[in-house]
């Protein structure tokens, strides 16, 4: 039997190739990446979406955490970067290779994507697309279905593992087409289209940027990036406040021996996470951040909740820093609001 490894997104071009190629008979095995670009799930334990749209269509899901894999390539890129923070090229080709080696293990005959010709400006291009192929080892071995009749014919396709006819030939950015085939499958259940991963989004990617000019970080570090305000104080000390209650759930998890937790005391407000230097100037600062970001207070100076880890709350007394002292140390492209 034709075996095949499906690499799997949980959006809905990657669900149409799989559903495309397992209704040609052939047994297909869904391979996905878990990026460190994803935004946090909302709950943890969660599968993720392309671990549910796989066990949907009746596919088992291998998945492979690539967090530092990434953020080695964001430090590094072989093939450069594009408009902002990411890495596509490169992110493609190591998928691709794990891929690969998923095909080999499993004793599959191809590997395939939901990429279509011209969707993404840097990693979907023909000659970009080429020479992923390449540099993965997948030369005449990949396959993407939905632009396969626009495409030269794969092994695959010459062999007569997969009928070329069947599959799609697709291009450009417009979804009206996978739209309608998804329509035409009976999948309803699909996100809308992203602008892509994090990295590709101008305050993520900035945010970014200013970590890596303090030195290497680790995984922690840039997942902390996807929570809150961030600010960076004089000394290099980092603050990160949340800006909804969801927010404030996930820097509880986040705070690690060495940091301390702010919080304006008896009246709803952000948590503010601080990893530095503790001393009393980045505190009483830490508490002035915090008390601008509530709406009104009973009065000023208010006290601030400081509570290192591990250790017993205090109150700072502190009144709510201005909108100059916010621009001075938040770390964003655009103003505080």
């Amino acid at each position: 039997m034709t075996t095949a490894i499906g690499c799997i997104s949980g959006g809905l071009d990657s669900t149409l190739a799989v559903a495309l190629i397992k209704r040609q008979g052939i047994e297909v095995i869904a391979f996905h990446v878990l990026h460190l670009w994803h935004p946090l799930p909302e709950n943890p334990g969660a599968k993720p979406r392309a671990v549910a749209t796989a066990e949907s269509l009746g596919v088992r899901c291998v998945t492979l955490d690539a967090a530092q894999a990434d953020l080695d390539m964001v430090q590094n890129p072989k093939h450069g970067l594009g408009k902002r923070m990411n890495p596509c090229i490169d992110c493609r080709i190591w998928s691709l290779v794990r891929a690969k080696e998923l095909m080999l293990a499993e004793g599959a005959d191809f590997v395939f994507t939901g990429e279509v010709v011209g969707q993404r400006p840097m990693s979907q291009r023909r000659p970009t697309m080429r020479l992923i192929e390449k540099e993965s080892g997948l030369e005449d071995l990949l396959l993407r279905p939905l632009s396969a009749k626009s495409l030269t014919p794969t092994k695959a396709e010459r062999e007569g593992l997969v009928d070329r006819e069947r599959l799609m030939g697709i291009s450009g950015r417009s979804r009206r087409e996978q739209m309608k085939l998804a329509s035409e499958l009976g999948i309803t259940d699909y996100p809308s289209p992203a602008g892509g991963c994090l990295v590709t989004d101008p305050a993520f990617a900035f945010r970014l940027k200013e970590l890596l000019s303090h030195g290497p970080p680790s995984v922690a570090d840039v997942e902390l990036l996807k929570v809150g305000r961030h600010f960076r104080l004089a000394d290099g000390t980092l603050l990160v406040m949340g800006r909804f209650e969801k927010d404030n759930v996930l820097l509880e998890r986040f705070l690690q021996p060495g940091d301390v937790k702010l919080e304006a005391a008896e009246i709803p407000g952000p948590t503010t996470l601080l990893r530095g230097s503790a001393s009393e100037a980045n505190l009483a600062t830490a508490a002035s951040l915090t008390l601008r970001y509530i709406k009104s207070l009973p009065r000023t100076p208010w006290p601030v909740l400081v509570t290192p880890v591990g250790g017993q709350p205090r109150q700072v007394p502190a009144a709510p820093a201005d909108d100059a002292e916010a621009r001075r140390w938040i770390i964003s492209p655009e103003e505080p609001k």
